[in-house]
């Protein structure tokens, strides 16, 4: 996967986390949901917690574990986007609008590594705010 250019390394790192996550039990809400202020990779529900999963994909730890990239100015932006989903999301089940679950909120994100002729490696780091 070395050579793959970085948007479909990204989608096979966000189907592989979906798949992590409904196999774990949460249930996929919104995929790449997008608005003028950013993107949320996944949000997801964790027994009544919406949770917001930034997934990062590499192909190699040349600059660092996937997991690093994530910084804590990001995780603000997750914040805000999270707010904004809850506001104006929109899916075809439900209305405008959204409250939060009594759950909460969490933002967790899932590192991924596929490292050219190895297995993918992923780490999920739960409630990184």
């Amino acid at each position: 996967m070395d050579s793959l250019p970085s948007r479909i390394l990204g989608d096979y790192g966000e189907r592989l986390a979906c798949r992590y996550l409904t196999d774990r039990g949460l249930t996929v809400l919104d995929r790449n949901w997008r608005c003028a202020r950013g993107e949320i990779d996944i949000v997801a529900e964790d027994g009544g917690c919406i949770v917001i999963c930034e997934v990062k994909t590499r192909s190699s730890e040349q600059f660092g574990a996937p997991f690093e990239a994530v910084t804590q100015r990001k995780v603000r932006r997750l914040r805000r986007l999270a707010g904004l989903w809850l506001e104006t999301g929109r899916s075809p089940a439900e209305g405008t609008g959204r409250s939060v679950a009594p759950g909460g909120l969490r933002i967790d994100v899932i590192s991924i590594l596929c490292a050219p002729g190895a297995p993918a490696r992923l780490e999920h780091l739960r409630g990184v705010s």
